[in-house]
């Protein structure tokens, strides 16, 4: 053995590191922070996409109000509204956002819907599943928050 590998008192030196005891710990502390946070996290994105759904309500309904000013009436088709599809893809993909008459014959209201796409990111969200907003300005959601989602 070297000199460098030797105490003052001339014993060796033992190599010190990590045990697998104390690497299983820090393994396991790991893993238990991570199944406490994943789903509080998941959820938060949730919350944040339906941002999403409701920024698109609004857009058709503004265009909507537009649309009333410039020829008299409400239309059933989100092409007529300027979208490129009928029913609207949200900006971020996660609803598809279309409009329905709220009475018979000529479109005199309106009620846009906002539903998760399947597929999307939002598809698993059972707390907000749909978003509703009508011309009167009532503004509804299913899921088991109910109209807390809004």
């Amino acid at each position: 053995m070297s000199p460098c590998n030797k105490d003052p008192r001339g014993r060796p030196q033992s190599i010190s590191g990590f045990t697998l005891i104390e690497v299983l710990i820090v393994v396991a502390i790991v893993g238990i922070l991570l199944a406490i946070s994943l789903p509080s996290y998941q959820e938060s994105l949730r919350k944040g996409r339906r941002a999403d759904a409701k920024a698109g309500l609004l857009d058709a309904a503004n265009r909507q109000e537009r649309l009333l000013l410039d020829i008299s009436r409400y239309t059933l088709d989100m092409t007529d509204l300027g979208f490129a599809a009928d029913p609207m893809i949200s900006q971020e993909g996660n609803y598809s956002i279309d409009t329905a008459a709220c009475g018979a014959g000529i479109a005199t209201c309106y009620t846009v819907t906002a539903t998760p796409r399947p597929g999307s990111a939002q598809a698993k969200d059972t707390k907000c599943t749909s978003f509703s907003l009508s011309s009167n300005g009532q503004k509804t959601a299913t899921g088991t928050l109910g109209n807390e989602c809004w």
